[in-house]
């Protein structure tokens, strides 16, 4: 099964190699991630994609929590949620296929983001299918170089995802549905 794991994290070195190892050591691929830095600087969002035993995963999940730089740990499977990829797609644009390659852009709610005398960089947005289906549209025009941001996530709703101290929580109601996510006993952290 197919998961989507939000990991919030104490901004310090070594943290990320910490949660990805947990991974790698009990046999899980990580097929996207990406880290940033919150609102909070202090703070930062680990999204990952991987697949695989929902029991060791569950395992993996509480691993994560019992690590000292963990604040919390959501798995968005059964959860209501919004995700989002972003990629960016340089590929060669003769005189003769612009316009093509222009429509195709624009059917996807795309975006030139650079043009060169043979290339344009293209961005969308957008789910991993969608984002797979650009990429095999704008193959035949010939594809020089791909980046790909690897998903984020959010769980839809009032829901909440962030570290908040116990006095500041915000009033928020869970909607129905929102199952799947894991706070660690004591933490600053509340997923509301």
């Amino acid at each position: 099964m197919r998961h989507i794991i939000s990991v919030l994290v104490e901004n310090e070195f070594g943290v990320l190699a910490k949660v990805s190892g947990l991974f790698s050591g009990r046999g899980f691929n990580i097929e996207s991630l990406c880290v940033a830095e919150t609102a909070d600087p202090t703070v930062s969002r680990i999204t990952l994609v991987t697949s695989g035993d929902d029991r060791v995963l569950e395992q993996i999940t509480k691993h994560l929590n019992k690590l000292v730089n963990v604040i919390q740990v959501c798995d968005f499977s059964g959860a209501s949620h919004v995700e989002r990829e972003l990629v960016l797609v340089k590929v060669a644009a003769e005189p003769r296929t612009r316009g093509e390659v222009l429509n195709v852009v624009d059917i996807f709610r795309g975006k030139v983001v650079d043009v060169a005398a043979g290339s344009y960089v293209l961005e969308v947005t957008g789910t991993s299918d969608k984002v797979k289906a650009f990429i095999d549209l704008v193959k035949p025009y010939g594809i020089l170089e791909i980046v790909r941001t690897g998903i984020v996530a959010m769980v839809r709703g009032g829901a909440v995802l962030a570290a908040t101290a116990q006095e500041e929580k915000p009033a928020v109601t869970v909607d129905a549905g929102h199952e799947g996510r894991i706070a660690r006993e004591g933490s600053q952290a509340d997923f509301v």
